[in-house]
């Protein structure tokens, strides 16, 4: 990388024509609390890109009572950076707190657990795949994909009146 103190000249040519617009969101924690949409009791999800095509999410998860939330696994890798609050896996001595970075490998399951003293959690978490949800057996009681998030959207947006279509400036 080269660095001048001189303005520099932007690349010149286009970019292609299939290539998707970029995604910026100006506030990802928003003002509007209808941009949260319910996922379970005290816990909301905040899309900032559904890729369709390549079939992972971003979204931030919010979480406003200490408690179990899920146990799930992942084919694929997932990536997490907690904004606000902390919570572990039960499964690991480690807790994920404030300006921490968690990379989860394909195939493990977890448990997230946040702890009574947190008042509200925020991670951003990018989770690529599907969310196989089982309980502590193993056994399959549930999946969340890029498809069902976009789902959800829809309806939520729907139901207060932002319109279903507000979900699509997330959608690539």
């Amino acid at each position: 990388m080269t660095t001048t103190s001189a303005v520099p000249t932007p690349y010149r040519y286009p970019n292609p024509k299939e290539a998707l617009p970029d995604i910026v969101v100006p506030s990802v924690i928003p003002d509007d609390e209808r941009v949260w949409v319910p996922q379970a009791d005290n816990v909301w999800f905040r899309p900032l890109c559904l890729n369709v095509s390549q079939g992972y999410w971003m979204n931030l998860l919010r979480v406003r009572k200490s408690g179990v939330l899920s146990c799930h696994r992942h084919p694929q890798a997932v990536h997490g950076y907690v904004i606000k609050g902390s919570w572990r896996y039960l499964e690991h001595d480690w807790v994920a707190r404030e300006g921490s970075y968690v990379f989860e490998p394909p195939g493990e399951t977890h448990t997230l657990y946040v702890p009574d003293d947190v008042e509200e959690m925020i991670t951003m978490f990018q989770v690529n795949g599907v969310m196989y949800y089982c309980d502590s057996e193993g056994r399959h009681t549930g999946y969340e994909d890029v498809f069902t998030k976009l789902d959800m959207c829809r309806k939520h947006y729907e139901s207060v009146g932002l319109g279903a279509d507000y979900v699509d400036q997330f959608v690539r």
